[in-house]
């Protein structure tokens, strides 16, 4: 029984996550107060501090569990083959935009206060642990090295945000060139070289 309330806790906690970010969002920090919060997601005020110690708690973790599931949303239209990689690059900056651009700009807004630098610093650096691991997966998949394919993601992602930002047609036009031209030359410098066996997994390419 007890297992299954703490399953229960976690999953409300998790939708009210989802809907404080929202509010969050939608109308800035300072623009929503906390009786606004309670009413989105059918509490009281003090019933949001049932899962929160603090307002600031709240802030944090839910600007962490909203944009890893950004971040899981992004990579599940990842290309899987070769041929898929234009149709990405082409298609999802502006799909991250439209759909998250909001959340981006809310993310930029916690993260760089001073009262949440550590948290950042935190967030950021499981950022790079899970789009390594995405590399990892994408190594089979395209025929590069997960050591090569985690700084592209890094490049094109940070293209996307930015666009999402501030839409920004010529830094993303540009930054989406080089990289096209980038991945253009590695792929066939791999297939030349026999795919990712001529580079196992964890050893890094010449010059990178």
């Amino acid at each position: 029984m007890k297992r299954r309330d703490e399953q229960a806790f976690q999953q409300r906690k998790a939708a009210i996550m989802e809907t404080c970010f929202d509010c969050y969002a939608e109308n800035g920090l300072t623009g929503t107060g906390i009786q606004a919060l309670a009413d989105a997601c059918g509490l009281s005020k003090g019933g949001l501090y049932t899962y929160f110690d603090t307002l600031d708690d709240l802030i944090v973790e839910s600007t962490a569990y909203c944009m890893s599931k950004v971040e899981d949303d992004f990579m599940r239209l990842a290309p899987t083959r070769p041929e898929d990689i234009q149709r990405f690059l082409d298609e999802v900056p502006y799909w991250t935009a439209q759909r998250h651009g909001k959340k981006y700009r809310l993310m930029y807004q916690v993260y760089t206060h001073p009262k949440y630098i550590e948290q950042g610093k935190a967030f950021f650096a499981g950022v790079s642990k899970r789009y390594q691991a995405y590399a990892r997966q994408m190594e089979p998949l395209l025929g590069m090295p997960c050591d090569v394919i985690t700084p592209l993601i890094f490049i094109f992602v940070r293209a996307s945000v930015h666009y999402a930002l501030f839409e920004d047609e010529y830094y993303l036009k540009s930054q989406m060139s080089v990289l096209k031209q980038s991945i253009s030359l590695l792929t066939e410098q791999y297939r030349r070289e026999g795919g990712k066996e001529a580079f196992p997994a964890g050893t890094k390419a010449a010059g990178t």
